[in-house]
């Protein structure tokens, strides 16, 4: 079986830069997933953080976790759950404008590191976005630029645990999905696995690797690529033992971001038709909100059928 590529970015920086970003590229082409270490992020803020999202959730969100559970009867499940997840989680939105601030419960020191590592995690998403730009043979720039709408991107964090499950034959931690929107970059726990990708038809693990930031595609990249990434298919399975923390902060295109194949991608490829749809990025996110769980194809379909009629500058 093949080895889920974990990439060392301080190669970047020398001799070893080829070889990297051609790990880089065959990440992209053939899984939608990778896990970079040595990212530019310092390991003790990381451990500071991961201390604090741990300390968080049991002060606030398990009980309230473990009262779900309970209202919903999930607790000796005898037939599988297919319309839930078995996650405790909550949202902040960082850009086009932060709702860190009202997010309740939150103690100072918290709130604080949270808005460090979203600038972070953003500056990280775009120089990754400029790496996939020179693999493409795009302009350096080019997906940012996409991306960016009237307002600039859109750019928030889900914050996930999978407490231990007693029954994780009958629900997952997560249904089977693939990401709506640009790149996602995910800090997971170190210790406690779950998540799972679909390569070739089986189910692969993604190792928990301490002080790592696990990187996908989202759908909006399968579309500007014009299919040459893929956003992939990726679950979690529920544990019996310990807590999994997923930290997930998705840099996607601006909600009016205009989203199409990149001409200089058809052009290099004369033979390749346009494959995919153009579309508005929020027509696409309304969309998906009913389909989230279903299989992307029908989803570029649909879309298709809504094409808006605002021509697109091929210089």
């Amino acid at each position: 079986m093949a080895t889920f590529p974990v990439i060392n970015l301080e190669k970047l920086n020398g001799e070893d830069r080829a070889a990297t970003m051609a790990q880089i590229k065959d990440a992209c082409e053939n899984w939608g997933f990778f896990e970079v270490l040595n990212h530019g992020i310092p390991h003790d803020f990381l451990d500071t953080f991961e201390r604090l999202t741990k300390e968080h959730y049991k002060k606030c969100m398990e009980q309230r976790f473990k009262e779900l559970v309970a209202s919903k009867a999930l607790e000796g499940l005898q037939a599988e759950v297919t319309d839930m997840d078995w996650e405790s989680t909550f949202y902040l939105h960082h850009l086009p404008e932060s709702n860190i601030a009202d997010i309740p419960d939150l103690t100072d020191e918290y709130r604080k590191l949270m808005k460090e590592f979203a600038l972070k995690l953003e500056k990280l998403a775009e120089e990754l976005l400029d790496l996939l730009c020179e693999n493409l043979g795009l302009e350096k720039g080019y997906l940012k630029k996409v991306f960016y709408g009237a307002k600039g991107p859109t750019f928030g964090t889900k914050v996930s645990n999978y407490p231990p499950c007693p029954t994780p034959d009958k629900i997952k931690g997560l249904r089977a999905h693939t990401d709506a929107g640009g790149i996602i970059l995910l800090f997971q726990d170190p210790k406690v696995g779950g998540l799972q990708i679909l390569k070739d038809g089986e189910w692969i693990d993604v190792p928990p690797l301490r002080h790592s930031i696990v990187i996908n595609l989202g759908d909006q990249l399968e579309v500007i690529t014009n299919g040459e990434y893929k956003s992939v298919e990726h679950r979690v399975i529920a544990q019996t033992d310990g807590t999994r923390m997923s930290i997930a902060s998705f840099y996607n295109p601006g909600s009016d971001a205009l989203i199409y194949p990149a001409p200089a991608l058809l052009e290099k490829e004369a033979d390749k038709k346009q494959i995919y749809p153009k579309f508005v990025f929020e027509d696409y996110m309304k969309l998906y909100v009913g389909l989230k769980f279903q299989a992307k194809e029908p989803r570029f379909e649909a879309m298709k059928a809504l094409e808006p009629t605002v021509p697109i500058a091929t210089a």
